[in-house]
């Protein structure tokens, strides 16, 4: 397995079919240009994890620093794609994450999982990510 930091159109790309999984929102057509914007402006980055030349999983990320918790990876979107799950994609992704957090001298990793991702929980739990917190919003 092969890590890439997409940062070409075509790199970009390539994951879109992976990173579509889990945001079923995002289109092909606009999908580029809104990665370009996020790293333009949110200090956004992905990071994709190749198996023979295929992305099989993909993370957005970002390098933050919080009062409560000083500075951390923040994980806006991990996902290993269907056909490659329990093959171990995931799992060499975080700990790629979690190893360039530690360079980055980032105390820790965070990220939010919607309620009813519960696949998805047992993954970062068994990853020594234990819930901690409760995310709220507020949508207009």
């Amino acid at each position: 397995m092969t890590l890439l930091d997409p940062t070409t159109d075509a790199e970009i790309l390539s994951t879109f079919d992976v990173m579509h999984q889990l945001r079923p929102k995002l289109t092909r057509d606009t999908y580029v240009a809104t990665i370009r914007r996020l790293m333009a402006n949110e200090r956004y980055r992905l990071v994709a994890l190749l198996d023979d030349g295929r992305v099989c999983a993909v993370a957005g990320i970002r390098d933050m620093e919080m009062l409560y918790c000083g500075r951390i990876t923040y994980v806006d979107d991990l996902v290993t794609d269907e056909a490659s799950r329990s093959r171990g994609c995931g799992q060499a992704l975080l700990d790629a994450l979690k190893a360039r957090a530690v360079a980055a001298g980032h105390e820790a990793i965070h990220l939010d999982s919607a309620l009813w991702r519960v696949d998805a929980h047992r993954f970062y739990e068994r990853e020594a990510m234990p819930k901690t917190a409760f995310h709220f919003a507020m949508t207009f």
